[in-house]
C-alpha cells in the first residue's frame, strides 16, 4: 500500500493528493498532526535521503525555534525536532514501498508510479 505522509492543510499536500487522485492511484494518507510520526520512520527516511533533505528549515516552525535549537544539528537532533514538531518535516513524503519520494514533483511521481 502506498502511503502519503504530511499535513492535511498544506498547499503542497493538496497538490500531491489531487495528482494521485486524478491518476487513479490508491493511497493511505497519514496526517502527522493527528497520527504523529515514529522515530524509526524518520531515521529510515534520513538514512535514505539525508536529514538535511527531510528537515524543512524554510518553514515558519523551524524559523521560530530558539537559536540554540537551530545550532549543531545532526541526524539525532533533527529527528527529535521533527518528532516534536511534525510541521518541520518536508512535505509530502510518498512511500511507495521500494522508495520514498520527498517533496512533490509531478514528473518524479509519474516516473516512480
Amino acid at each position: 500500500m502506498i502511503t502519503l505522509y504530511g499535513i492535511k492543510a498544506c498547499d503542497t499536500m493538496k497538490k500531491a493528493r489531487t495528482w494521485l487522485d486524478e491518476a487513479g492511484i490508491e493511497y493511505h494518507f497519514h496526517d502527522y498532526k493527528k497520527e504523529g510520526i515514529d522515530a524509526d520512520s524518520l531515521r529510515n527516511w534520513c538514512q535514505e535521503h539525508g536529514w538535511e533533505k527531510i528537515l524543512n528549515r524554510q518553514g515558519t516552525t523551524f524559523r521560530k525555534l530558539d537559536e540554540a535549537d537551530k545550532q549543531d544539528i545532526d541526524q539525532n537532533k533533527a529527528i527529535a525536532l521533527m518528532q516534536a514538531n511534525p510541521s518541520m518535516i518536508k512535505r509530502p513524503v510518498l512511500d511507495i514501498g521500494s522508495q520514498r519520494l520527498v517533496g512533490f514533483k509531478p514528473d518524479l511521481y509519474a516516473a516512480a508510479l
